[in-house]
């Protein structure tokens, strides 16, 4: 079971109560003076009849100027549908702003402002410029132009960001604009044809040059392959050919240091007793019997034959000391 309890309030309350919303200050009027009491979110008492109050927005808020005309530089008349301008009012300077420009402060320093800043700047630049060439700058240089004259006339005002819309212009004008765009999008896509071309070319060239080193450092190495295949065999032949003379000469050395133990052996040999021996014997080998009724003479001196072989000995002696 619920029990409800229910308050009854004065008539009268509600012009002494007044609540003030999150995000605002309570600011009051007492006989038409601004009065300096600033109070925060909640509930407040107020004097009835003599105290009049008003919340004062002091978080980011959002204000909107719509329909704003203004002439280019050419003359041509256009118009800007809406243009945002997010802005704070800090709240220190409440009382200062409300003194000096009351609670519509927002008109003077923003809707007015917006609407001056933007025929000046219609009014030094050509219609090209305003609705293409400099149209994003416009965001930029309205802010800067806001933020200036509140930091110098309101510095309780602070500009955070602004929003322009596109302008309206001509149906005409806005065709032959289409016309250009149109034109200009035909020659970026003809621009980005061509860098695709260029870029595929670049890649077929740079893949020709990969694959012609490819095939350069292939060739190299087989060149080198054959190269050292070459040398080899050449050392191989210059072994076999060292090993080749090696033999000969030890041959050749061998064979000359028989034939000088010969010449030795033989200078040896040359006695007398050893030639007569050797005379002897070729005589004996060469005996022969004759039968006839005349026999040769044959004289055979033993000293004339002692003398020969000396003779002989002599000769070879000499021959073997040169």
């Amino acid at each position: 079971m619920r029990c409800y309890v229910q308050f009854l309030i004065p008539s009268s309350l509600p012009s002494v109560l007044h609540q003030v919303p999150e995000g605002h200050v309570g600011v009051y009027w007492r006989g038409g003076a601004l009065l300096k009491t600033i109070t925060d979110p909640g509930f407040h008492i107020k004097m009835p009849f003599l105290t009049h109050y008003e919340p004062v927005q002091v978080t980011l808020q959002t204000d909107q100027v719509t329909d704003i005309p203004c002439g280019t530089k050419g003359g041509v008349m256009i118009s800007f549908g809406k243009i945002e301008v997010v802005n704070r009012l800090s709240k220190k300077f409440v009382y200062e702003t409300l003194l000096n420009y009351g609670v519509d402060y927002d008109k003077t320093w923003i809707y007015d402002k917006i609407h001056h800043e933007i025929n000046q700047f219609c009014s030094s630049h050509s219609l090209q410029q305003v609705y293409i060439d400099v149209f994003d700058q416009i965001d930029e240089k309205m802010k800067d132009a806001l933020q200036v004259d509140c930091t110098r006339y309101a510095p309780g005002i602070e500009i955070i960001s602004v929003r322009v819309t596109k302008p309206t212009i001509p149906d005409s004008i806005r065709r032959n604009f289409e016309q250009m765009e149109e034109e200009r999008t035909k020659v970026l896509i003809a621009i980005e044809k061509q860098k695709v071309s260029e870029k595929e070319a670049e890649t077929v060239k740079k893949m020709a040059i990969s694959e012609a080193e490819k095939n350069a450092n292939v060739s190299k190495i087989l060149m080198e392959q054959r190269l050292l295949e070459k040398d080899s065999s050449r050392r191989q032949e210059e072994i076999e050919n060292a090993m080749y003379l090696a033999r000969e000469k030890s041959l050749a050395d061998a064979d000359f240091y028989r034939v000088i133990k010969e010449a030795e052996a033989n200078r040896l040999k040359l006695t007398p007793e050893f030639l007569e021996l050797k005379f002897i014997e070729a005589i004996a080998n060469n005996t022969k019997i004759f039968f006839g009724e005349k026999l040769p003479n044959m004289i055979l001196d033993q000293r004339l034959l002692g003398n020969f072989l000396q003779e002989v000995s002599r000769g070879e002696a000499l021959k073997m000391k040169k």
